[in-house]
């Protein structure tokens, strides 16, 4: 009987131990957790070289390249933030197309004067560089702007501003301000009236082509 009970007693330590090694196994082979988090960027711009371009991906938790690319020295606006399973992490651009935050730096940066040229179809539009806006911030400089938007183009131009402002100038939102409720960082520090126009008819001629494009897309998304 005491014979027995030591083999029992054995055999349920040994049982133990493997039980024990298991969890610990399993507890060292467990990733991390695929999330987006609070997102830390409204703007970021490309810095990688190689080919002067970076790829764009369908998704940040399984991956898989679109064919569309991103040119260095753009800057564009972020949606979210999110680390994949491997601790990577991503910015959305606007409807699930990301890219690796390590090929980008978060801000906008003067220094950026090469025009986008290959846009993702259906990205956010890229920040303004100084190439698309030489505007600097004396309001005396771009006091002579005049809309060439007229019938339906200044029609859809003026529902849009509505819907952003109520068509004031001096409207803000956090980093969005003014009529067309443009990120600061496109304005370059004047916000006069003169240079929102400017601004903004640059930044929907590089986007969609044209205020009315950019009136249908709002009216499928709700922002422009």
């Amino acid at each position: 009987m005491k014979i027995k009970s030591i083999l029992v007693k054995s055999i349920a330590v040994a049982a133990m131990s493997v039980t024990s090694l298991v969890v610990a196994n399993n507890a060292g082979s467990n990733t991390a957790q695929a999330a987006i988090v609070q997102n830390d960027a409204s703007v970021v711009t490309v810095n990688y070289v190689s080919n002067n371009s970076i790829s764009v991906y369908n998704n940040y938790e399984n991956p898989v390249a679109t064919g569309q690319i991103l040119a260095s020295n753009t800057s564009w606006k972020v949606i979210k933030t999110a680390y994949d399973s491997k601790g990577h992490k991503w910015y959305d651009l606007g409807k699930d197309q990301w890219v690796r935050a390590k090929y980008v730096t978060i801000g906008y940066h003067a220094a950026a004067t090469q025009t986008q040229t290959t846009a993702p179809a259906s990205t956010q539009a890229p920040a303004q560089s100084q190439t698309q806006n030489t505007q600097t911030a004396s309001n005396t400089s771009a006091s002579s702007y005049t809309s060439n938007a007229s019938g339906s183009e200044a029609s859809a131009k003026a529902w849009i501003a509505n819907r952003e402002s109520g068509g004031s100038y001096s409207a803000s939102n956090g980093q969005y301000v003014g009529k067309y409720q443009l990120s600061a960082s496109y304005l370059n520090g004047d916000y006069s009236a003169a240079n929102q126009e400017r601004v903004a008819d640059n930044y929907v001629k590089s986007r969609y082509g044209s205020w009315s494009a950019a009136k249908s897309f709002w009216q499928a998304n709700g922002w422009y």
